[in-house]
């Protein structure tokens, strides 16, 4: 069984029956990180941070969960100064690999298009979750639409350089614009048709009053959707 819980921006929380892993948290208007860690009394908690930003990064993390085992993996360009002295937190760099992390998980991190990295989970199951974080980063835009081909931009190289090690996710958290002319929209379908994905879950581009129908153009290669519209909003997969 798997629970993912939108909470805000690109933040979602996913528990398995091992742990609850939170990734990006920025804000939780909701307050629904907080009744899963009730609800989930036993279970450890991973905390992921893609991305120094904040709209990836808040500091509160440091001070949520406190009565969970809590663990901590970031990406490399998260300012030590941002990170307490007194917790111990996993730094990752594209390619880095990290085994053993409580409820038997695996991470791997992936390059991005600019600067933070993509997580690609793998729990007891061998179930494969994907974060794209900044994969395709708003600050990169204009430099993308300057590239003359795919083959030449950072987005496509990055989507390509994951597609030649991960044939499966089974969960995937990817930027996905309705707008299916626009550059985001062009690399989520690039990422769809080289990786089969089972359940995208799109990460909120502006406004978020959209349907899970108007996302229909990303139900390819077997994919499903699910839209999270509203903080707090769940979904329960099998």
């Amino acid at each position: 069984m798997y629970k993912v819980t939108y909470l805000d921006r690109s933040g979602f929380i996913v528990v398995n029956n091992e742990a609850i892993l939170v990734f990006d948290y920025y804000s939780d208007p909701s307050h629904a990180l907080h009744r899963t860690l009730e609800n989930n009394p036993e279970k450890p908690v991973i905390f992921f941070v893609n991305y120094h930003v904040g709209a990836h990064l808040n500091k509160s993390i440091f001070e949520l969960a406190q009565n969970h085992q809590r663990t901590y993996v970031m990406s490399n360009d998260v300012y030590p100064q941002n990170v307490p002295d007194t917790l111990s937190v996993a730094g990752m760099s594209k390619g880095d690999i990290i085994e053993g992390l409580p409820g038997d998980i695996k991470v791997k991190a992936y390059g991005t298009s600019g600067k933070g990295v993509a997580f690609l989970v793998t729990d007891k199951k061998k179930k494969n979750i994907f974060h794209a974080g900044a994969l395709d980063d708003p600050q990169v835009v204009e430099k993308i639409k300057e590239e003359k081909a795919d083959s030449q931009c950072s987005v496509g190289v990055a989507v390509n350089r994951i597609a030649e090690e991960v044939n499966v996710i089974d969960i995937a958290f990817l930027p996905a614009d309705t707008d299916t002319t626009s550059h985001v929209a062009r690399h989520a379908l690039q990422f769809l048709n080289e990786i089969k994905v089972a359940n995208l879950f799109p990460i909120h581009l502006g406004s978020g009053n959209k349907e899970t129908s108007d996302f229909k153009a990303y139900e390819v290669n077997g994919t499903t959707v699910h839209y999270l519209r509203e903080p707090g909003q769940s979904l329960t997969l099998e």
